[in-house]
């Protein structure tokens, strides 16, 4: 199973962003992505869900407790209940649909990891998340580039 760090970006949110993911075994970047209008929890997401594509086995680290918790427990309720949440519209539906249909097509092991303390790969993460929004690459490593996101999303 591979071990992979993610983390997403935008500056300022909403506004350009960009996500990596980071190889646990080599400390190098394998995936970057950007978009010229986007928010934080987007690319969060965005970075999640270009793992579990790339690798049909893998375990993410992620400090994105939200998309966790999105993935493990809330979009099982929403899925059930054809795309409707108690509390209203589920935001960035379009993304939570596809990250839920690859989450369970895949195996995929999602942990929570504290952000900004300090914690090597988490870091370079987000790092290179910043990198990326700035169109700043890793040895000639292509960087995905994210549609813009509309003004009602």
């Amino acid at each position: 199973m591979v071990v992979v760090y993610t983390d997403g970006s935008a500056s300022p949110n909403p506004g350009p962003g960009g996500f990596s993911v980071i190889d646990e075994e080599t400390k190098e970047p394998l995936i970057l992505g950007r978009s010229d209008r986007t928010t934080n929890i987007k690319m969060e997401g965005e970075a999640i869900l270009a793992a579990m594509e790339k690798f049909d086995e893998v375990e993410i680290y992620t400090d994105s407790e939200f998309w966790v918790n999105v993935l493990t427990k809330w979009s099982i309720a929403w899925a059930a209940n054809n795309w409707q949440k108690k509390g209203g519209k589920i935001k960035n539906l379009r993304l939570v649909k596809k990250m839920y249909a690859v989450y369970n097509s895949k195996r995929v092991r999602l942990n929570w990891t504290r952000g900004h303390i300090g914690t090597e790969l988490n870091e370079k993460a987000d790092e290179w998340a910043n990198k990326a929004r700035k169109r700043i690459t890793y040895k000639g490593l292509e960087i995905k580039e994210i549609e813009p996101m509309k003004e009602d999303e």
